[in-house]
């Protein structure tokens, strides 16, 4: 039941020739006695937007923040866009972590000046679009905002970056229903067809409509892979449906 390469296009675009994005080999990454990652393997192409599914403590962010080239002292062969990671494999990574990292006081037009002056690849017309589909105001302050308003202006900066690949941690936890949707139809608004999104999630059902691919993980190992369609009709239920009973099997 398990399988770690993915190397057809998704629905996206299937006749684009997809790249590999993500090759990771052996990866263990431990946190004193605790072991977050363990000899993880995992292939991923450009061209999809995959869901990285699993319970809290799985080892999603750890994996994503491996990627993501902010997380050092792990063992094994990690490669993003052709690049171990440091300085030349971040200017590919757009990486959005669990926590706020914008500044309370800013306003939201300052947000924007700081990604465009920090960022090479940022687009701030694609940045704009982004705040007003989300029904934002670039005069809006965060500490003025609820939880789910902030996370779009984060998601906004995230997703305007020209990057090859958006490592998205968790972006719709904690968030109410209606604003999920939004938040889902705002990432994949104007999204390169080239490029590799990678969500972490533990709200399967919410995030299902809109993946490709899917990777579950369990105790900082690959318990599946594989395309959605393919595993729908290989299985017969929902992608959320395969989650729960993957890991029960797993818990076995």
């Amino acid at each position: 039941m398990t399988a770690q390469t993915l190397t057809e296009p998704g629905r996206r675009d299937e006749e684009t020739m997809t790249h590999t994005a993500i090759e990771v080999r052996g990866l263990t990454k431990n946190y004193g006695a605790v072991r977050a990652l363990d000899g993880l393997d995992l292939t991923l192409p450009t061209g999809q937007i995959i869901g990285l599914l699993g319970e809290n403590g799985c080892g999603k962010t750890t994996l994503l923040k491996v990627l993501a080239g902010v997380l050092a002292n792990h063992s094994g062969d990690v490669s993003i866009a052709g690049h171990r990671p440091g300085p030349e494999s971040k200017a590919h990574v757009s990486f959005l972590p669990d926590a706020s990292f914008l500044p309370d006081h800013a306003k939201v037009s300052e947000c924007v000046r700081m990604y465009r002056d920090f960022f090479s690849d940022f687009d701030e017309a694609k940045a704009a679009d982004l705040i007003e589909f989300f029904g934002l105001e670039q005069s809006m302050r965060l500490k003025e905002m609820s939880k789910g308003m902030r996370e779009k202006v984060q998601i906004a900066l995230a997703m305007s970056r020209q990057a090859t690949v958006y490592l998205l941690d968790e972006p719709i936890s904690g968030v109410d229903p209606a604003a999920r949707q939004v938040i889902l139809d705002g990432m994949v608004r104007n999204l390169s067809e080239d490029s590799l999104v990678f969500i972490s999630t533990h709200l399967v059902h919410d995030l299902e409509p809109i993946l490709d691919s899917v990777v579950l993980m369990r105790h900082g190992k690959v318990l599946l892979v594989g395309e959605v369609d393919d595993l729908r009709a290989q299985h017969n239920m929902s992608i959320d449906q395969l989650f729960r009973e993957v890991y029960q099997w797993s818990a076995r």
